[in-house]
């Protein structure tokens, strides 16, 4: 699984998530699954706490990710700008590559973001 920028957030946040979607996280924090954060998440997090707009900081996801194993931040690639610039149904840059991470794993997206949700190029769970 590869997740977006607002379920790590409300997860960390402890905030109202949908049951299967917490238990996506229940699970990789076990160890039971593997959980990709992309680049771009950390980056948009790093920006939203900047700006006071949530309560989780940059530093609060990396430490999250070095606290369980099965939890990766996954590097923005030439691969993975390849696999974002083939997605043309979502027109915001950050989802987009948000996205295109998920692409280039083949993995399914946690995301609530619907247009992200009605993209043809990836599988969105929420």
């Amino acid at each position: 699984m590869v997740t977006d920028t607002m379920a790590v957030v409300l997860h960390l946040e402890k905030r109202r998530l949908p049951q299967r979607v917490r238990s996506l996280f229940e699970d990789a924090e076990k160890g039971n699954r593997k959980l990709y954060i992309p680049a771009m998440v950390l980056a948009e997090i790093g920006y939203l706490s900047e700006k006071g707009r949530i309560d989780v900081s940059l530093k609060d996801v990396i430490h999250y990710s070095k606290t369980h194993p099965a939890i990766e931040v996954l590097p923005i690639t030439a691969e993975v700008m390849i696999r974002t610039f083939e997605i043309d149904d979502i027109p915001e840059l950050h989802d987009r590559i948000i996205a295109g991470t998920a692409l280039r794993k083949k993995l399914m997206l946690i995301t609530n973001d619907p247009v992200i949700s009605r993209s043809q190029y990836v599988t969105a769970i929420w």
